[in-house]
């Protein structure tokens, strides 16, 4: 092992908590509940659009271009304006479609073991995730994923969002941890992996989508922190 690591920050969306599948499931599920086929709109042609312009807005979030009432508000809005669904409340469905997503538990395959493992080896874990606080406790209580962690450090909370160093200074300091001691773990190459190295700790980039990074990025080294790339959690036991 190259380096000794005592503090963890992992990621939540898409590193632990399977974000890709269960927000389709809840989707789903508010699909239905509120009739949306009725429209003559397919389920798949329905989230295909509502995730193209979620993604943005979130983009804009992180930039703080705009605030969570218009995310929540607009993300629904602007589906149905694309769509023509008229007579539904944006911020109705968006209350039960966050409400679903809470109560969706897919993980990414190797989680638990993987968080076993390093307690197991007295690593001190916390995370660091984007998203609304009142969804993100949610999540992690209803997988048991919290009784894992030290501390969870929310974007919302902390009142700045990844990749803004901000939130990864906030989560040192709360955390009494050195920056030569700290690894970031998460799946979004600009906004966990760029983060960490930018406030100037090391990153793993995880990742199964994006096997072509492997190939075109050999240099591991950025102004001397350390990217790991893996993909799948359980290659962090050959690290850690």
């Amino acid at each position: 092992m190259a380096k000794k690591y005592t503090h963890i920050f992992f990621d939540l969306d898409n590193t632990l908590w399977d974000f890709n599948k269960n927000s389709r499931f809840a989707m789903e599920s508010t699909f239905k509940n509120y009739a949306l086929y009725n429209n003559g709109i397919e389920f798949a042609v329905f989230f295909d659009v509502y995730s193209r312009i979620n993604h943005n807005l979130w983009s804009a979030y992180r930039k703080k271009e705009i605030a969570k009432k218009d995310l929540i508000r607009q993300r629904f809005q602007l589906t149905f304006d694309e769509l023509q669904i008229n007579g539904i409340d944006p911020e109705k469905i968006n209350a039960h479609y966050l409400n679903e997503m809470a109560h969706q538990e897919y993980l990414v395959e190797g989680a638990i073991d993987i968080l076993q493992y390093l307690k197991s080896k007295r690593y001190r874990l916390f995370i660091i995730t984007n998203g609304f606080k009142e969804v993100q406790h949610r999540k992690l209580e209803n997988t048991g994923l919290k009784s894992f962690f030290n501390k969870v450090f929310i974007s919302e909370e902390v009142k700045t969002p990844k990749p803004g160093r901000e939130i990864f200074e906030y989560a040192i300091k709360s955390t009494n941890a050195k920056k030569s001691e700290s690894l970031m773990i998460g799946d979004d190459w600009d906004v966990d992996v760029i983060g960490a190295l930018n406030f100037g700790i090391d990153a793993v980039y995880f990742t199964k989508a994006d096997k072509d990074f492997f190939k075109k990025n050999e240099n591991n080294n950025i102004s001397g922190l350390n990217i790991y790339k893996m993909l799948e959690l359980s290659a962090l036991k050959n690290l850690l």
